[in-house]
């Protein structure tokens, strides 16, 4: 049923409206009288009114001041006024002033009716669209969420060795706020346990874990986002010009105090250092995983801040692209030499700030195993091995054996496949392509990130896949963009964007030259279809 309000001076006009039809049977329900625009105005702040049949001579406020007034605070209601013949100057003004909908009075029955019917198709049409429009706007936005959410858990996991993609997708993925010049950064680990230790209880209610936490980090400046190797886990990301305004406390509070009311689950928190730049997230996403790890093993809330500061390891960029070049150029010593003079260069650390630095480099090596496609048993052997030392806190010269032998058996997969025919390196290429397809990709980066010649990496990649490295990704871009564009939510702009294009007219032009439609012709036969 709409809702509807009478509004007029006059008591007896007023019952008269409501006498003149059977309204439930047109759809409408009267929930509301008043006898001036101002009492009217009281009305709608306290209730949603779809139509209003409204004089237009009152006192304290006449009809037309009370048209403009609902104009600016409830646009949504729509509004019959009623006038006799000789108000034709005010219903004119009325007109002028926007009103769509009037009936002379004395009010005819038919002509109520025929009004009345004309506005229900109206409205419903208009709330139909209303709630597609909130739908699409819903589903764009879980798209985009679920593509945000991947590339954090790539940025902070995965190798990466040049800030401008990084930049340029994060722009793409409209996370730029997270690129601002000195931003800090402060990552939680935040872990969900079930008191009675029921695990099936807790894998159900994994997922409204994920909610709850997706929720506060809207309300939040944060984001968060999961590992599906750990499914219990979430991590925020915090950020904030100012190192003081990360309001952290704040943050914990509410997610343990949601966790605890909904699903009455206790939270175990690991709380990582604050970390300046886009170029340190990594050294923050180590720091919440390590002061999780000390984490008790009983069930209750808890609260963990490692203090890494203190002789903390310096761990930078540079750091990690010497460690990673050494091991892409085969060169063992020169990987085992560097991680001994960060050691050296820190005569005095805790067993933290090693720890650490440990999970840095084991992250690295994780990350290079991944990049090559190079899981082979052993391999996986290693980083299990690897891992378990890191976490039962062995000896610091255990945990750095277990961490050159992994170094060794990496270098020599990577030996390996430089020296075959060249598509295992082909296929690291074509996964590289597969996760940053979006961002703009040239041979040379390309080249770089896989320390070869740019014509040897160029001749080798078409030699195996049969097509030129560029026309690959264009072809990747135009396959994931067709995909896209059968979600009829997104705006063809919007697609342009996420799958690496910034401009849409360019975009348009290179999806009709391989697929010999335009965008919009494509969408509009396949959901046709």
């Amino acid at each position: 049923m709409l809702k509807v309000m009478i509004v007029d001076d006059e008591l007896q006009i007023r019952k008269g409206l409501k006498m003149k039809i059977n309204w439930e049977d047109q759809g409408y329900s009267i929930c509301a009288e008043a006898s001036n625009g101002k009492e009217a105005l009281n009305i709608l702040e306290e209730h949603n009114i779809d139509v209003i049949l409204t004089d237009i001579r009152m006192p304290l406020m006449n009809g037309i001041e009370f048209f403009i007034e609902c104009q600016k605070k409830h646009p949504c209601s729509r509004i019959i006024v009623l006038s006799g013949y000789s108000e034709f100057e005010y219903v004119r003004s009325a007109i002028q002033a926007g009103v769509k909908d009037y009936l002379l009075k004395p009010v005819v029955r038919n002509e109520l009716i025929e009004t009345l019917s004309r506005l229900r198709i109206e409205i419903k049409k208009e709330k139909s669209e209303f709630s597609e429009n909130a739908r699409i706007r819903n589903e764009r936005q879980k798209l985009l969420q679920g593509l945000q959410e991947q590339y954090l858990l790539q940025l902070v996991k995965e190798d990466w060795s040049e800030i401008s993609p990084v930049i340029e997708r994060l722009d793409q993925l409209q996370l730029s706020d997270l690129t601002e010049e000195n931003i800090h950064f402060q990552l939680i680990t935040v872990e969900i346990r079930e008191p009675g230790k029921d695990d099936m209880k807790l894998n159900e209610l994994r997922l409204p874990f994920q909610t709850i936490c997706k929720e506060i980090a809207g309300t939040n400046n944060a984001y968060c986002f999961h590992n599906p190797s750990y499914s219990n886990m979430i991590h925020f990301l915090i950020y904030s010009q100012l190192s003081d305004k990360l309001k952290t406390k704040e943050l914990v509070k509410e997610i343990q105090r949601n966790v605890t009311r909904y699903l009455k689950l206790v939270t175990i928190v690991g709380l990582g250092n604050v970390v300046r730049g886009l170029p340190e997230i990594k050294n923050a996403y180590i720091s919440s995983l390590l002061s999780w790890s000390n984490s008790d093993i009983g069930s209750y809330d808890q609260v963990i801040e490692g203090d890494f500061h203190k002789e903390m390891i310096e761990f930078s960029p540079e750091i990690e692209r010497k460690l990673i070049n050494a091991i892409e150029k085969i060169e063992f010593e020169s990987f085992k030499l560097n991680v001994e003079s960060i050691l050296e260069k820190h005569k005095k650390y805790s067993i933290g700030s090693f720890t650490f630095l440990a999970n840095r480099i084991f992250l690295l090596l994780m990350s290079l195993v991944i990049k090559y496609g190079i899981e082979t048993s052993k391999i996986q052997q290693e980083l299990w091995l690897c891992q378990q030392s890191i976490l039962e806190h062995d000896s610091q010269a255990k945990v750095l054996d277990k961490l050159m032998s992994l170094a060794q058996n990496v270098i020599q997969e990577v030996k390996g496949l430089r020296a075959s025919d060249g598509s295992h390196i082909v296929e690291g290429v074509r996964r590289f392509l597969e996760k940053n397809y979006a961002n703009d990709i040239t041979l040379t980066s390309l080249s770089k990130q896989f320390h070869l010649n740019g014509t040897y990496l160029s001749e080798l990649f078409k030699n195996q896949v049969g097509q030129t490295y560029s026309d690959y990704l264009i072809k990747l871009r135009i396959n994931k963009a067709r995909e896209l564009l059968l979600d009829s939510e997104l705006k063809i702009i919007d697609v342009a964007q996420l799958v690496g294009f910034s401009n849409s007219s360019y975009f348009g032009t290179v999806f009709k030259k391989y697929v010999g439609q335009t965008p919009v012709e494509y969408r509009k036969e396949k959901i046709c279809i």
